[in-house]
Order: structure tokens, then C-alpha cells, then sequence
């Protein structure tokens, strides 16, 4: 019997007869701390369900493949009393036993490039709990916006909120581009990102905050030019990567400690992002006084002076207990050993981070960058000009490679903890568009990262996973969750580069 169940769980065992769920009352959950901790086992009796779980997650995560045994139009939302609200509904007797291959399991929706709202976001943790995916990252400041309030700085978000314009299509760098003219921008309220924070831990989702530091940070300079080298800076109306990052004097490391206070004060959660990638070092070049500070720390060069900036965030969120996440550009740096390191530009980045000690998150581009276009059809959006990263890749996408194993698994090694699919948003303008480019390739991240790894001379069953994906976009659609078509009849279709022209849409 096919179930349609995304992800697909470790062991399923369809068991003779049915059972008529009428209410909640018949569902039987307890804790089993024999099971790992976000492991469950569900099994549909003749008279009941059971689901064990290895913590109140695991029990959670039992509910939703509950849930995905019911028909898809009881899942507008993802709660099994407003499930069953309208009437009892038949259920296959199963046994199911199943539990994560990975403790870190996340998603990053960048909300600098583009502000989305409040609604989105709760929307999008609705649709991790259900792919029992476990971090929602929001990637809150960047050179084209500020997202986040910090009490005694107003202008981050009254200024540095808003941009002038946008560029049109795409951003060609160096060549002259046409603007759109309109003010686009955005901030949240504490009380917002309080809500929002709230709501995920209520579905077992981590909220990770990410201030990117000490670059991409043009917005904030623009608002408190003191922060800044010198140079002019406006809330950037390009895409691409600002030359304007953060100066050394004590006050703007006050600044930085102020903000970072605020954040974790809003996001209680044991982790905080600081970006730390893509930070040209000309302004720090050309500084009298940053070359004086380095020079007074006795380093040798920017790059080292970045490891040392990167360590006194790290100081600053060990004091509050929490532990700094940072991209893998840091590790150049000599970053502390206890920072985790999300390796974005390719998984061998990933690997050596690993392998010099330190504890990964794999996060790779040409895998699980969900803002590049999904077929080299020219209709899809404009996005930029990488490798198209169709569905069936980043359904083979595996966190830790078969053959970069046994190096992980020697002594001083560090940990690849999980994996995380992210969606860049300098070209997704909206809701309809990001849902576009999200589902169903989060579907298949969701997948990737839940699933046992490869064991050799193993395949992945991406046929197998088509079948079960086509009945559960109806599961979406119930939701009100848009996604790009894709044709149903054959996986074939999804490793060609063009595809029907009918799959260049969104069903909403």
C-alpha cells in the first residue's frame, strides 16, 4: 500500500483491517525514553492509535505522519482536532517506526532582500513541522535592509528598513541596470518576532536569528554612518555584495553587543547567527585605524583580524550561554573552535571544517539553494545564472557524502550535525514567489536530511519518491501552500532541463 508519507519513515509494516477515527480521544501518546529523542513509533489499532515518542518531539512528530494518513482536505491546517472536526474519517492499520537521521534539520528564509510578512512566516512553520523539519533561520539584516528593532538605535529600521528602489531583472555587476523606483522595506515589531518564536516552539521549530556581521551591513551604516570607515552608504539598491563593513572602535563593538543583547533576549534559542561571509577587507586595507588595531593585536593580515572580531562575538554570546553559528568563510579566519560552522559554498568546505575540528551544518549551494532556478527553461523567474538545481538533485542531496565518512569518523573530527535548505531572496519579491521556488524542492530537502544514510552500493529511490511526492502535493494545495508544477505521470520528466511549459506556474 502506498501512503503518500514525505518524508518517508524508516519502517513501515501495513497490518490487516482499518480503523474509524472519530476523535482525538482514541490517539494515545506517551513518552518512551527508550526511543531516541525525536524517534516515535505509531501504530494504528483496531480500536486506536499508539504513538511512543522519544520526547514530547517525537511524539509530535508522530501526530504528523498521523495526520498524513488522513484524506488531504482535512489539512487546511495541521491540527488533528480541527482535523477530525467534520466527521470520522477510515484509517489503514500500520505500524510505523522512525526517527531522524540528523538533530538539525533547518530552513532559511531571507527576509533583508525582500521583507515578508508575519502570516508568511507562521505559514512556513506550519509547513516544517509537517516535514518534521526542526529550524526555521531568518536571515534579518543585510545591505538592502534592516529587519530587526534594537531599542536605542531607531533609525536601523526607520532608515535602514527601506531602500529607495529595486533593481529590475537581473542585476548584472558592473553593468548599468534599469530600478523600479519604489520604496520597498519592512521591520518587525519585538512583539512579531516574539509571536513568531512562540509559534515554532509550539511545533518543535528553533527559530535561529542571523545578524550578519561585519559585513553586509551597509543598511546599518546608512542609518549610523559612524559605524562605518568613511565612505558614504546608502540602504543598497543592488543586489551583490557591499564594500561598506563595520569599523573597529570600541563603540561600534558596543554596538554590536548592544544588538546581539536584543537579540537574544527576543530569540531564546541556544544558537545566534552572525554571518561573518562575503567581507571585502578594502576599507579595512585602507584604514589608519583598523591597520592600527591590527598592528596593536599583533596579527598579520584582515583575515586574521576577522577571527578576531569573530571571537569577541563569540565571547559575547557564550556569556549569555548561547553558542554562535557562522558561515564557513570564518574558519579562513581561525575562528574558535566551539563556533558551528554553516559550510554554504560547496559540501568539501564543509568537510575540511569538519575535519580541522569544528561542527558543521551542511548547507552547500549547488545542492540546497532553493532561490536558483529549478530547469534552464527560459521562463522560469530571473534568478541568478547557477547550475539549474531541479527536484531530483536535491532529493540525492546526502548531508555527509558515503565516501568523506570514515574521514569524519576519526579522532578530532568534527560533528556534521544536519543539513539546511536556504531561499535567498534578492529575487523573490513575494509570497507566491517564494512558494514557488520552495515546494515542492523542500519536499525533497525535507527528505534528505530525515532519511538513513546512503549504506554502499546503495540508490536513492527517486521514482519511489516522485510516486509518494504526487499524492502529497494535494496535501499542500489543501494547506493553501502554492508550488511549481511538475508532471505527475513520469519521473523522467523531472532530469530534463525543459520542461513542459505547463509546470512554469503556481497552484494556488
Amino acid at each position: 500500500m502506498d501512503l503518500g508519507l514525505v518524508p518517508q519513515p524508516a519502517r513501515i509494516e501495513v497490518l490487516e483491517g482499518t480503523l474509524l477515527l472519530g476523535s482525538t480521544s482514541q490517539v494515545h501518546r506517551e513518552i518512551d525514553r527508550s526511543l531516541p529523542p525525536e524517534g516515535y513509533v505509531l501504530e494504528v489499532g483496531p480500536d486506536a492509535v499508539s504513538i511512543r515518542g522519544g520526547s514530547d518531539a517525537g511524539v509530535f512528530y508522530g501526530v504528523q505522519t498521523l495526520l498524513q494518513l488522513l484524506p488531504p482536505e482535512r489539512l487546511s491546517r495541521p491540527d488533528l482536532e480541527e482535523a477530525l472536526a467534520p466527521g470520522p474519517v477510515r484509517l489503514p492499520r500500520v505500524l510505523i517506526e522512525d526517527s531522524p537521521a540528523h538533530p538539525w534539520r533547518g530552513f532559511l528564509v531571507d527576509v533583508a532582500r525582500h521583507f515578508f510578512p508575519v502570516e508568511f512566516l507562521l505559514a512556513t512553520i506550519d509547513q516544517l513541522a509537517a516535514h518534521k523539519l526542526n529550524v526555521l533561520h531568518l536571515h534579518l539584516t543585510d545591505d538592502q535592509g534592516w529587519r530587526l528593532p534594537v531599542p536605542g538605535y531607531p533609525l536601523l529600521t526607520e532608515l535602514g528598513g527601506w531602500r529607495s528602489a529595486t533593481v529590475v531583472g537581473f542585476d548584472h555587476p558592473g553593468a548599468d541596470v534599469r530600478e523600479d523606483g519604489l520604496p520597498h522595506g519592512g521591520a518587525y515589531t519585538r512583539e512579531e518576532l516574539e509571536l513568531v518564536v512562540a509559534y515554532a516552539a509550539q511545533r518543535h521549530v528553533t527559530v535561529l536569528p542571523e545578524v550578519d556581521l561585519p559585513g553586509h551591513v551597509e543598511a546599518a551604516i546608512a542609518a549610523y554612518p559612524e559605524l562605518g570607515n568613511g565612505a558614504r552608504a546608502q540602504v543598497r539598491t543592488r543586489w551583490g555584495v557591499s564594500t561598506r563593513i563595520l569599523n573597529l572602535e570600541e563603540s561600534t563593538l558596543r554596538f554590536v553587543r548592544e544588538v546581539l543583547a536584543e537579540v537574544m533576549d527576543i530569540f531564546p534559542g541556544p544558537f545566534v547567527h552572525s554571518g561573518g561571509d562575503e567581507v571585502p577587507k578594502k576599507e579595512w586595507i585602507e584604514s589608519p585605524a583598523v591597520q592600527r588595531k591590527r598592528r596593536e593585536l599583533g596579527l598579520p593580515d584582515e583575515e586574521a583580524l576577522q577571527g578576531w572580531f569573530t571571537a569577541r562575538i563569540d565571547d559575547i554570546v557564550r556569556e549569555r550561554g548561547r553558542r554562535l553559528v557562522a558561515w564557513d568563510e570564518v574558519v579562513d579566519g581561525g575562528a574558535p573552535q566551539d563556533i558551528l560552522v554553516m559550510a554554504w559554498r560547496t559540501r568539501q568546505h564543509g568537510i575540511d571544517a569538519a575535519l580541522a575540528g569544528y561542527d558543521v551544518v551542511m548547507t552547500p549551494s549547488e545542492w540546497v539553494y532553493l532561490d536558483h532556478r529549478q530547469s534552464r527553461n527560459p521562463d522560469e523567474p530571473v534568478t541568478f545564472p547557477d547550475s539549474p538545481l531541479p527536484l531530483a538533485r536535491v532529493f540525492a542531496f546526502e548531508p555527509v557524502p558515503p565516501g568523506a565518512r570514515e574521514r569524519l569518523a576519526a579522532p578530532g573530527a568534527g560533528r556534521v550535525l544536519g543539513a539546511q535548505a536556504n531561499l535567498w531572496t534578492e529575487y523573490v519579491p513575494g509570497v507566491r514567489q517564494a512558494e514557488y521556488m520552495t515546494y515542492p524542492r523542500l519536499c525533497a530537502f525535507a527528505e534528505a536530511v530525515w532519511r538513513s544514510p546512503l549504506a554502499p552500493g546503495q540508490h536513492r529511490d527517486f521514482a519511489d519518491f516522485h510516486r509518494r511526492l504526487s499524492r502529497h502535493t494535494a496535501r499542500l494545495e489543501a494547506a493553501g501552500i502554492g508550488y511549481r508544477r511538475f508532471d505527475t505521470a513520469s519521473p523522467l520528466l523531472e532530469l530534463e532541463q525543459l520542461p513542459p511549459e505547463h509546470r512554469i506556474s503556481v497552484s494556488r
